[in-house]
Protein backbone atom coordinates (compact mmCIF):
# COMPACT_ATOMS: atom_id res chain seq x y z
CA UNK A 1 0.00 0.00 0.00
CA UNK A 2 1.76 3.22 -0.99
CA UNK A 3 1.49 6.23 1.77
CA UNK A 4 -1.13 8.02 0.65
CA UNK A 5 -3.31 5.20 0.62
CA UNK A 6 -1.83 3.76 3.96
CA UNK A 7 -2.43 7.38 5.70
CA UNK A 8 -6.27 7.42 3.98
CA UNK A 9 -6.76 4.31 5.95
CA UNK A 10 -5.40 5.23 8.74
CA UNK A 11 -7.94 8.25 9.15
CA UNK A 12 -10.71 5.49 7.95
CA UNK A 13 -10.59 3.65 10.92
CA UNK A 14 -9.83 5.99 13.25
CA UNK A 15 -12.28 8.40 12.56
CA UNK A 16 -14.51 5.24 12.78
CA UNK A 17 -13.28 4.53 16.23
CA UNK A 18 -12.87 8.00 17.68
CA UNK A 19 -16.12 9.70 16.01
CA UNK A 20 -15.84 12.76 18.66
CA UNK A 21 -12.71 14.68 18.24
CA UNK A 22 -11.78 17.35 20.47
CA UNK A 23 -8.72 19.12 21.76
CA UNK A 24 -7.68 17.76 25.10
CA UNK A 25 -7.02 21.09 26.66
CA UNK A 26 -10.10 22.76 27.75
CA UNK A 27 -10.75 26.74 27.04
CA UNK A 28 -13.25 29.32 26.16
CA UNK A 29 -11.42 31.54 23.78
CA UNK A 30 -8.20 31.41 21.75
CA UNK A 31 -5.70 33.37 24.77
CA UNK A 32 -7.07 30.74 26.87
CA UNK A 33 -5.84 27.69 24.35
CA UNK A 34 -2.63 29.25 24.37
CA UNK A 35 -2.26 29.41 27.67
CA UNK A 36 -3.49 25.98 28.56
CA UNK A 37 -0.85 24.57 25.31
CA UNK A 38 2.27 26.78 27.10
CA UNK A 39 1.37 24.77 30.32
CA UNK A 40 0.97 21.11 28.99
CA UNK A 41 4.48 21.07 27.51
CA UNK A 42 5.77 17.82 29.81
CA UNK A 43 2.73 18.27 31.50
CA UNK A 44 -0.53 16.03 30.74
CA UNK A 45 -3.51 17.62 29.86
CA UNK A 46 -5.33 16.28 32.49
CA UNK A 47 -3.46 18.16 34.88
CA UNK A 48 -3.38 21.55 33.16
CA UNK A 49 -6.97 21.49 32.97
CA UNK A 50 -7.17 20.68 36.79
CA UNK A 51 -6.03 24.19 37.20
CA UNK A 52 -7.06 26.45 34.18
CA UNK A 53 -10.50 26.74 35.80
CA UNK A 54 -9.17 28.78 38.93
CA UNK A 55 -6.38 30.33 36.84
CA UNK A 56 -9.20 31.47 34.19
CA UNK A 57 -11.35 33.04 36.90
CA UNK A 58 -8.21 34.82 38.32
CA UNK A 59 -6.74 36.18 35.55
CA UNK A 60 -9.95 36.78 33.31
CA UNK A 61 -8.13 38.32 30.17
CA UNK A 62 -4.65 38.97 28.56
CA UNK A 63 -4.36 42.18 30.01
CA UNK A 64 -4.23 40.92 33.35
CA UNK A 65 -1.66 38.36 32.88
CA UNK A 66 0.67 41.28 31.66
CA UNK A 67 -0.08 43.07 34.64
CA UNK A 68 0.03 39.73 36.58
CA UNK A 69 3.03 40.00 39.64
CA UNK A 70 5.96 37.60 38.27
CA UNK A 71 6.12 35.65 41.29
CA UNK A 72 2.47 35.24 42.15
CA UNK A 73 1.30 34.01 38.78
CA UNK A 74 4.50 31.50 39.15
CA UNK A 75 3.14 30.72 42.38
CA UNK A 76 -0.46 30.01 40.85
CA UNK A 77 1.09 27.55 38.38
CA UNK A 78 3.42 25.25 41.00
CA UNK A 79 1.93 22.07 40.32
CA UNK A 80 2.95 21.88 36.52
CA UNK A 81 6.07 21.16 35.13
CA UNK A 82 8.59 24.16 34.65
CA UNK A 83 5.99 26.22 36.24
CA UNK A 84 8.83 28.75 36.37
CA UNK A 85 9.75 28.99 32.82
CA UNK A 86 6.38 28.93 31.94
CA UNK A 87 5.10 32.29 33.95
CA UNK A 88 7.67 33.79 32.47
CA UNK A 89 6.43 33.00 28.90
CA UNK A 90 3.10 33.20 29.28
CA UNK A 91 3.00 36.62 30.97
CA UNK A 92 5.79 38.05 28.16
CA UNK A 93 3.50 36.33 25.57
CA UNK A 94 0.51 38.32 27.16
CA UNK A 95 2.94 41.66 27.07
CA UNK A 96 3.50 40.94 23.17
CA UNK A 97 0.24 40.23 22.54
CA UNK A 98 -1.20 43.38 24.27
CA UNK A 99 1.80 45.41 22.64
CA UNK A 100 2.19 44.27 19.29
CA UNK A 101 -1.32 42.41 18.58
CA UNK A 102 -3.95 45.15 20.19
CA UNK A 103 -4.91 42.46 22.63
CA UNK A 104 -5.41 39.64 20.25
CA UNK A 105 -4.46 36.48 19.34
CA UNK A 106 -2.39 36.20 16.22
CA UNK A 107 -3.58 33.82 13.55
CA UNK A 108 -0.46 33.26 11.37
CA UNK A 109 2.09 30.71 12.33
CA UNK A 110 4.89 33.74 11.25
CA UNK A 111 3.15 35.90 14.39
CA UNK A 112 2.37 32.68 16.60
CA UNK A 113 6.02 31.78 16.65
CA UNK A 114 7.15 34.86 18.10
CA UNK A 115 5.42 34.83 21.18
CA UNK A 116 8.11 33.33 23.99
CA UNK A 117 7.07 30.05 25.18
CA UNK A 118 5.29 29.05 21.85
CA UNK A 119 7.30 27.17 18.78
CA UNK A 120 5.61 25.46 15.41
CA UNK A 121 3.77 22.27 17.96
CA UNK A 122 2.29 25.00 19.92
CA UNK A 123 0.93 27.34 17.24
CA UNK A 124 -0.16 24.38 14.74
CA UNK A 125 -2.53 23.92 17.79
CA UNK A 126 -3.86 26.72 18.47
CA UNK A 127 -4.32 27.48 14.62
CA UNK A 128 -6.30 24.41 13.90
CA UNK A 129 -8.32 24.18 17.56
CA UNK A 130 -9.06 28.03 18.22
CA UNK A 131 -9.60 29.47 14.73
CA UNK A 132 -9.75 26.45 12.51
CA UNK A 133 -6.98 27.05 9.92
CA UNK A 134 -4.84 24.02 8.82
CA UNK A 135 -1.31 25.33 8.66
CA UNK A 136 0.53 22.24 9.95
CA UNK A 137 -0.03 19.13 12.01
CA UNK A 138 0.89 19.38 15.73
CA UNK A 139 3.45 16.82 16.33
CA UNK A 140 3.70 15.55 19.91
CA UNK A 141 5.23 12.19 21.40
CA UNK A 142 1.45 10.17 20.73
CA UNK A 143 2.57 11.62 17.47
CA UNK A 144 5.89 10.69 17.07
CA UNK A 145 5.16 7.01 18.33
CA UNK A 146 2.30 5.85 16.01
CA UNK A 147 3.48 7.47 12.92
CA UNK A 148 6.95 5.54 13.43
CA UNK A 149 5.08 2.25 14.13
CA UNK A 150 2.41 2.88 11.50
CA UNK A 151 5.13 3.26 9.39
CA UNK A 152 4.28 6.39 8.61
CA UNK A 153 7.98 8.04 8.94
CA UNK A 154 11.59 6.69 10.28
CA UNK A 155 12.12 9.91 11.70
CA UNK A 156 12.35 10.99 15.56
CA UNK A 157 12.95 14.69 14.79
CA UNK A 158 9.34 16.25 15.28
CA UNK A 159 10.27 18.37 12.39
CA UNK A 160 10.89 16.08 10.53
CA UNK A 161 8.18 14.07 10.73
CA UNK A 162 5.13 16.62 10.64
CA UNK A 163 6.60 17.26 6.78
CA UNK A 164 6.67 13.36 6.31
CA UNK A 165 2.65 13.39 7.45
CA UNK A 166 2.21 16.60 5.65
CA UNK A 167 3.47 15.26 2.06
CA UNK A 168 0.97 12.12 2.70
CA UNK A 169 -1.98 13.68 4.38
CA UNK A 170 -4.91 15.93 2.90
CA UNK A 171 -4.56 19.31 3.96
CA UNK A 172 -8.29 19.24 5.25
CA UNK A 173 -7.16 16.04 7.22
CA UNK A 174 -3.92 17.96 9.34
CA UNK A 175 -5.81 19.45 11.86
CA UNK A 176 -8.03 16.11 13.03
CA UNK A 177 -5.28 13.53 12.07
CA UNK A 178 -3.30 15.02 15.09
CA UNK A 179 -6.43 14.06 17.42
CA UNK A 180 -6.69 10.89 15.68
CA UNK A 181 -3.23 9.62 16.65
CA UNK A 182 -3.39 11.32 20.00
CA UNK A 183 -6.84 9.46 20.88
CA UNK A 184 -5.41 6.32 19.56
CA UNK A 185 -2.34 6.04 21.63
CA UNK A 186 -3.78 7.10 24.41
CA UNK A 187 -6.45 4.38 24.48
CA UNK A 188 -4.78 1.66 22.60
CA UNK A 189 -1.29 2.21 21.27
CA UNK A 190 0.40 3.12 24.35
CA UNK A 191 4.60 3.49 24.84
CA UNK A 192 4.87 0.53 27.21
CA UNK A 193 2.69 -1.97 25.47
CA UNK A 194 0.38 -1.28 22.48
CA UNK A 195 -2.33 -3.62 22.70
CA UNK A 196 -2.12 -5.35 19.16
CA UNK A 197 -5.40 -7.29 20.28
CA UNK A 198 -7.64 -4.00 20.36
CA UNK A 199 -6.41 -1.83 17.57
CA UNK A 200 -9.02 -1.25 14.88
CA UNK A 201 -5.17 -1.17 12.86
CA UNK A 202 -4.13 -3.84 13.39
CA UNK A 203 -4.24 -5.27 10.16
CA UNK A 204 -2.49 -2.66 8.35
CA UNK A 205 0.36 -1.77 11.26
CA UNK A 206 3.54 -2.94 10.02
CA UNK A 207 4.41 -2.86 13.89
CA UNK A 208 1.70 -5.84 14.78
CA UNK A 209 3.69 -8.32 16.13
CA UNK A 210 0.71 -11.26 17.07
Amino acid sequence: MDSKKHIAAVIRLLRKAYPELKCGLNFGDPFQLLVATILSAQTTDALVNRITPALFRKYRTVRDFAASDPEQLAKDLSLVNFYNNKSRNIRSASIMIMEKFSGNVPKTMEELVMLPGVARKTANIILYNAFGINEGIAVDTHVIRLSNRLGLTNHSDPKKIEQDLISITPKKEWGDLTHLLISHGRAVCQARKPMHEKCVLSDICPSNDI
